[in-house]
């Protein structure tokens, strides 16, 4: 291999993810040839999501906002959702260190994209988890009156659960958001309807065997390697399992399914994200 050819490493480093290699060495081989990275937007791309991955939310942040992206077919809506995923984990990491105005700050950013990224706001587009998120650091500094209107924005929307095909296919931790509005308006009949929606939508198509419209445009991925749908369907029905179960606050069934869907896919982000918000409630409350 040439790592010193954009191209071939972007591709090396595809293979990397797609055989599951642990992500701390695919950041190391990455950073060891940043000069290479800089090259390329996907490349620069996969760094980024790397570090998020790994909890280097700011340094992630950094790469984002000092370079000037421009579209790519495969790359809809993925620099965005780094930029997104970036803010929101350190507005979470700004609630749990009790700094709430920090976290409104950061969580009120997630609403003006750049134009560096490369891409606007796609009309619709769900936030359900920002609005909860404000939600709660309103209520931490006892404005109630600016909370519960964070919960109710964050409480509606596309409730049923679907495949995970498209891009732009609503992710199932909307639904689980949703859910988490209505607790915390006090409605837990609503909030059980979300996680039992989820649970039972896990259920029933986990060996579905999904395929690709022929015409279809706005794929996830660059598909550089033939896809296995059945096995990507799979993985997202165990994590709407796992999302659903720690909705309802079964730790044992969540962290089962969130150590299943993180076996099979080692860089499947919402689990990352959501299993270790799992085990950090599960250990304070112990």
């Amino acid at each position: 291999m040439n790592p010193t050819d954009a191209r071939v490493l972007f591709e090396y480093d595809q293979l990397a993810k797609r055989l599951n290699h642990d992500p701390q060495q695919r950041l190391d081989r990455l950073q060891r040839y940043a000069e290479v990275v800089a090259r390329r937007d996907d490349l620069e791309l996969e760094r980024v999501t790397l570090l998020n991955q790994l909890g280097q939310h700011e340094e992630a942040l950094g790469h984002l906002l000092e370079r000037e992206f421009h579209p790519w077919e495969g790359g809809e809506g993925k620099v965005s959702a780094q930029y997104r995923l970036s803010l929101t984990q350190l507005a979470r990491r700004a609630l749990a260190d009790e700094q709430f105005e920090y976290a409104i700050e950061l969580l009120n950013r997630t609403k003006v994209w750049p134009d560096s990224l490369g891409e606007g706001k796609l009309a619709g587009i769900q936030e359900n988890d920002i609005h909860y998120l404000l939600g709660c650091a309103h209520r931490a500094v006892g404005r109630e009156t600016a909370a519960q209107p964070c919960f109710e924005r964050a409480s509606v929307g596309l409730d049923e659960p679907s495949a995970a095909i498209y891009y732009n296919d609503q992710p199932p931790e909307m639904i689980f958001y949703q859910g988490l509005a209505h607790r915390a308006l006090g409605r837990e009949y609503e909030a059980l309807q979300r996680f039992n929606q989820l649970i039972d939508y896990g259920r029933d198509h986990l060996d579905d065997a999904p395929e690709i419209d022929f015409f279809a445009v706005s794929l996830p991925e660059s598909l550089m390697f033939d896809d296995d749908l059945s096995f990507t369907n799979q993985i997202h029905c165990r994590y709407m399992l796992a999302l659903g179960y720690l909705g309802r606050r079964d730790d044992e069934m969540a962290e089962r399914q969130f150590a299943r869907v993180l076996a099979l896919n080692v860089n499947h982000t919402g689990a990352l994200v959501h299993r270790y918000l799992h085990q950090a409630v599960t250990r304070t409350s112990r």
